[in-house]
């Protein structure tokens, strides 16, 4: 037992090393997670800011002017005022000089105060139709305030209180950032164990390795020990940007999220653990860990796009991409404080993941040392 230990560290102790000294290693580890958290983070917003409103007031009253200061007053608007002709409007969307355009009737004054439903209306430019929900929402919104301030009362059959809960302000950052870390994780981890194998192969010491009183097991132990290390810092890293950058609140248990995030760390390395026993080359195993880890966790885990409303196909395969079970954990444990009761089914499939990923692994790497 002593000498497969004393094995084990002295393949962990060499990797550690060709870390080290390798520029490619060193900038994954520490550079790409920067940059990549900062590009996706402030790219990735689902918020709409300044959408230019062209206003057409009929009715040049008080009351009109009132109606147009509340949308001006408003973070979400910027405002203008339309003089041009009405049949003329459709060219604000076609230059893109407006992504919404309120048109006050004439007779605005005298309907509000005569009637408990006045009607106005507000074009959108539907040829974005997630901005454009988002816009419609927001100008639901600002009439709803103005009511209020004008003490008039909606008839509705019950009140209706909404109460949002862990995240209030519906900001994109509570959403992506805990996915960005799932992200960067799994692409770090996977493409740094992908070149562990195909590198000995390329620099000719794996020849040595094979003469030596190394079973396959401890190899493969030494070669992921220390990138589950690195790893385990980088999540830390990345979690504690991620957390300065866009003030995302963390609400659960530190411990619990860094011993999960451990789990998935050992399923992505063993993803890229498994690549590099397949292919011969850094170079083609750097790119084939990219395209397991990048565009699957992008598209197929939840992310970014809600695994309901894609085809059926599409669903099971999302089963097999790890990032879908993490982003619940990471999700719940950051923003809703989920206990590890309640994270079971993600935890056990990662767990399963881990454990076939590692065997496959080792067997080719078992049917490579034969040939």
């Amino acid at each position: 037992m002593k000498k497969t230990f004393g094995r084990i560290w002295a393949i962990t102790r060499k990797e550690f090393l060709h870390i080290i000294h390798d520029p490619r290693s060193l900038m994954i580890i520490f550079a790409m997670p920067v940059i990549q958290l900062t590009m996706f983070g402030y790219a990735l917003n689902l918020e709409i800011q300044d959408v230019n409103l062209a206003v057409i007031d009929q009715a040049h009253s008080p009351l009109a002017d009132k109606l147009v200061e509340q949308f001006s007053g408003s973070p979400f608007f910027s405002v203008y005022y339309y003089t041009g002709k009405y049949d003329d409007v459709e060219q604000l969307f076609l230059k893109r000089q407006a992504q919404a355009v309120l048109i006050i009737d004439r007779d605005f004054d005298r309907q509000y105060q005569q009637q408990s439903v006045t009607p106005v209306q507000i074009l959108f430019d539907g040829s974005d139709p997630n901005a454009a929900t988002l816009i419609k929402n927001y100008c639901s919104m600002v009439i709803m305030e103005f009511n209020q301030r004008q003490g008039r009362q909606l008839s509705l059959p019950f009140d209706v209180k909404p109460r949002i809960f862990y995240n209030p302000d519906f900001k994109s950052a509570y959403f992506f950032v805990p996915g960005l870390i799932a992200l960067l994780l799994v692409m770090i981890s996977a493409l740094l164990t992908s070149i562990t194998v195909t590198r000995e192969k390329e620099m000719g010491t794996l020849e040595q390795i094979l003469v030596s009183p190394v079973q396959p097991l401890e190899i493969i132990s030494g070669k992921v020990l220390p990138y589950i290390l690195i790893a385990f810092l980088d999540a830390i890293f990345i979690l504690v940007l991620g957390m300065a950058l866009f003030s995302v609140p963390f609400v659960g248990n530190a411990i619990l999220l860094l011993l999960l995030s451990i789990l998935y760390i050992i399923t992505a390395l063993s993803l890229g653990l498994m690549i590099s026993t397949i292919v011969s080359t850094q170079q083609v195993a750097m790119m084939l860990a990219l395209v397991i880890t990048l565009l699957p966790t992008i598209m197929l885990s939840g992310f970014i796009f809600p695994l309901k409303s894609m085809p059926v196909i599409l669903q099971y395969i999302s089963y097999l991409i790890p990032a879908k079970y993490f982003l619940v954990v990471i999700r719940g444990i950051m923003l809703k404080g989920n206990t590890i009761s309640q994270l079971l089914p993600q935890v056990s499939f990662l767990f399963i993941m881990s454990f076939i990923l590692l065997n496959v692994a080792l067997r080719k790497f078992r049917l490579n040392l034969e040939k």
